[in-house]
């Protein structure tokens, strides 16, 4: 392809045509706003979303009407409602909601712990997801300390749990890679329960939660469930605990934690809206964040604030009175804190059109104004995108790289070989709120969230508008390569979800001898 496109430059430069700049290996530099024509566009485009950001009102109904959306429980349906009415107040087209079920819903009820020995001290405690509940009342037991860093060989010493409180601590040198671990956590998990471990605390993997006070929930695993009651402790609490330990004392604590299953899947839904492409409809860039949350405040920074700010970019381009050429598809996701489930639902639904896909654009960092653009492995557009971005230095947004952002939706786009584009944030107080009783509306500022939403519309409507198509999907072949080297494979394989066998790993050379 790069011969014959040289070819046609070549005659179109001796035909007296004004030539692009050329790069020192002979292409044609690559053309952002200003050469591209999509500049005027564009420059609506963020006069609406700057000076008429709608944003932080739909993120204030979004936390304070709605707050905390667990996936499958009736406030995340509530959510999909609200969602779908947003969309069609904003003037979306083919507004939808496109069901699907998780294996299992959770409903979090009571968790409360205190320290019966060697001192009486009430604990601050919230479960885990998905995790189980101890007998009605409550149950004691002594504390016994596991070290994640030896997980494997604490797997094979189980037994020694029985009646026992478990805290996982994290001592020495790790056996294994970081994911490994966590999957194998799980195994632990599993095996504590049925051994007759009380309780674990463990809620953050042998470390202690961020924050004055704070406690920070979340799952353990993709789609995975617990019987054995899980907590995160406050680091106040947890410290004294280990401090107990190291001296040689036996501390005796008592938990009391409800929580409820399902018997079967629950159905849930991702919201969908679109603004249709004006010349190629067929052709799609997904555009979102996740609209599920946590549920020990009101969700806004993880990721209401990202939901948000998807909405406001699509206010932001119908406003201004601009069509793309190609289609810009809305979503927003549900059960991304489950394990991606809605954005991996998306690919298997929308299968059969995934080749015209152009990739997609997610928000999902906090609450920090977006800094950069992280390309899903894609190192082929990081070049074009450069051009884009440079033309947002006012806005701050102009490092570009090809990074696969793992812990977000894009990552089903990235193993698809399409561009998952990760809005790269920076939010220093994320570690605060982040699943905790401290993620509420304050943590987010009105301006930048503003910003925010009008950076999305902007590279969503470059990416959409852009003369040349931005990109296809790669072969499995290239795409199992790329994710070797950006080292996802450990993560997937250890979840179960390696898509591509054998593919991509570097032949083994014999080592002929003479």
């Amino acid at each position: 392809m790069q011969r014959v496109f040289l070819r046609l430059f070549t005659a179109t430069a001796a035909l007296g045509f004004a030539a692009l700049p050329l790069r020192a290996d002979n292409r044609p530099a690559p053309k952002g706003p200003d050469e591209d024509g999509t500049k005027p566009a564009l420059a609506r485009i963020a006069g609406e979303g700057i000076m008429n950001s709608h944003a932080f009102s739909f993120l204030t109904e979004l936390s304070d009407d709605i707050g905390g959306r667990v996936t499958g429980t009736p406030a995340e349906r509530k959510a999909e409602e609200w969602g779908a009415a947003k969309m069609k107040a904003i003037g979306l087209e083919n507004v939808r909601t496109e069901k699907y079920t998780i294996w299992r819903g959770w409903t979090r009820g009571t968790a409360e712990g205190e320290i019966l020995a060697p001192v009486r001290h009430k604990l601050r405690v919230d479960a885990m997801g998905w995790t189980g509940s101890t007998p009605a009342g409550g149950a004691e037991g002594e504390v016994v300390a596991v070290n994640m860093f030896d997980i494997e060989n604490e797997i094979k010493n189980v037994s020694r749990l029985k009646g026992k409180i478990v805290l996982v601590t994290a001592k020495g040198k790790p056996t294994k890679d970081e994911m490994s671990l966590f999957a194998m956590f799980g195994d632990f998990l599993k095996a504590a329960g049925p051994a007759g471990a009380v309780a674990v605390i463990g809620g953050q993997g042998g470390g202690k939660s961020t924050g004055m006070n704070l406690t920070h929930t979340g799952i353990l695993g993709f789609n995975a469930d617990f019987a054995v009651p899980v907590v995160s402790m406050s680091a106040e609490d947890q410290g004294q605990l280990e401090r107990f330990l190291e001296r040689g004392m036996t501390p005796r604590v008592r938990f009391n934690v409800q929580n409820t299953f399902t018997k079967g899947p629950v159905e849930t839904a991702n919201v969908v809206g679109e603004i249709r492409g004006r010349e190629h409809p067929e052709e799609i860039l997904v555009v979102g964040g996740h609209l599920d949350s946590w549920d020990l405040s009101e969700g806004t920074t993880d990721n209401g604030s990202g939901a948000a700010a998807a909405l406001g970019a699509a206010d932001a381009i119908v406003r201004s009175g601009q069509r793309p050429r190609r289609t810009i598809r809305f979503v927003l996701f549900t059960g991304e804190e489950e394990g991606l489930d809605g954005s991996f639902a998306y690919m298997k639904q929308h299968q059969g059109e995934i080749r015209n896909h152009l990739g997609s654009l997610v928000i999902d960092g906090g609450q920090g104004p977006a800094k950069s653009f992280h390309l899903g492995g894609r190192d082929d557009l990081v070049p074009g995108f450069q051009a884009f971005a440079n033309s947002l230095s006012n806005l701050g947004a102009s490092e570009v790289d090809d990074r696969v952002e793992s812990g977000t939706d894009t990552l089903p786009f990235s193993m698809a070989g399409l561009p998952g584009i990760d809005m790269g944030q920076d939010s220093p107080d994320y570690k605060y709120t982040h699943h905790s009783a401290a993620d509420a509306l304050e943590a987010q500022k009105p301006d930048v969230l503003a910003q925010n939403a009008t950076l999305m519309a902007l590279a969503a409507f470059w990416i959409a508008d852009r003369p040349e198509r931005f990109a296809s999907p790669w072969p499995a072949e290239r795409t199992a390569r790329m994710l070797r080297a950006q080292h996802e494979y450990e993560e997937l394989k250890a979840f179960n979800l390696w898509p591509y066998g054998d593919l991509g790993a570097e032949e083994k050379k014999d080592n002929p001898q003479k």
